[in-house]
C-alpha cells in the first residue's frame, strides 16, 4: 500500500534537499517542486525538469513546448492539468538552474533519489509513463533505451507493451528546437503519434 498521494505532494512542495543537503553544488536559488498526482490518473507524463518559466508560475509545461505536447496528446488545458486525469512527474521537480551557456542544467539528482520510487508507489494505478527526454527514458527505459534519441523512440513497441505495467512510451521533447526532427522521421505523426492519442481517449477522455 503506498502512501497518501496528497499528503506526499504536500511532502515534496516543502522539499529542500537540493539547498539544504545536495548532491554536488547546492541549488543557486530557493527551491520550487512542480508536480501533480493523485490516485485516478491512469495517465503519467514523464518530463525531465522545470524551466524557468515553470519556476516561476509553477504550471508544468507552461510555454510553447506544453501547446504542442498537448496538441500530441490531443488535450486542452483544462484536462491537461486535471491532476485527477493525468499525473506530470518530471525527473526533477525544481528548476536546475543555467549552465554556463545559458541551457538548462540536468535534472537535480536529488529527486529521483529520494522521491521516485515513493511516488510511483503511491500512483499504482498508473497505466501508461509517457517519458520525455533522455534523463526520464534512462529511469523509465533501463536498458530499452538505445544510444540515440532516434533510435530509443522508433524502438517504442518494446516497452509499449501489454505485459508491461504500466506500459510506457517514449517521445522527443516537444519543444520547438526539434522541429527539424520531426520533419526529418515523419514516422513518428504516423506511427506513435496514432497510438498516444489513442491511449489518452482510453484513458482520459472516455
Amino acid at each position: 500500500m503506498g502512501e497518501d498521494v496528497d499528503q506526499l505532494a504536500n511532502t515534496i512542495a516543502d522539499c529542500r534537499i537540493c539547498r539544504d543537503n545536495p548532491i554536488g553544488e547546492m541549488l543557486p536559488h530557493e527551491p520550487r517542486p512542480v508536480v501533480r498526482m493523485s490516485t485516478t490518473a491512469r495517465i503519467c507524463i514523464a518530463g525531465q525538469a522545470p524551466g524557468l518559466r515553470v519556476h516561476k508560475s509553477g504550471q508544468p509545461f507552461d510555454d510553447p513546448s506544453g501547446d504542442r505536447l498537448r496538441d500530441w496528446l490531443g488535450v486542452d488545458k483544462d484536462i491537461f492539468y486535471d491532476k485527477s486525469r493525468i499525473a506530470l512527474i518530471p525527473m526533477g521537480f525544481c528548476f536546475p538552474g543555467y549552465d554556463a551557456k545559458k541551457s538548462d542544467l540536468p535534472p537535480r539528482k536529488e529527486c529521483q533519489a529520494a522521491w521516485h520510487e515513493r511516488v510511483y508507489a503511491a500512483m499504482p494505478q498508473i497505466e501508461l509513463v509517457v517519458v520525455i527526454g533522455q534523463y526520464a527514458q534512462a529511469y523509465h527505459m533501463g536498458d530499452s533505451r538505445k544510444k540515440t534519441l532516434t533510435e530509443t523512440v522508433a524502438n517504442w513497441r518494446e516497452v509499449y507493451h501489454p505485459d508491461r505495467n504500466p506500459r510506457v512510451l517514449p517521445l522527443p521533447h516537444p519543444s520547438w528546437r526539434n522541429s527539424g526532427w520531426l520533419k526529418k522521421n515523419p514516422w513518428f505523426d504516423e506511427d506513435v503519434l496514432p497510438v498516444l492519442r489513442s491511449e489518452v481517449k482510453r484513458l482520459v477522455l472516455d
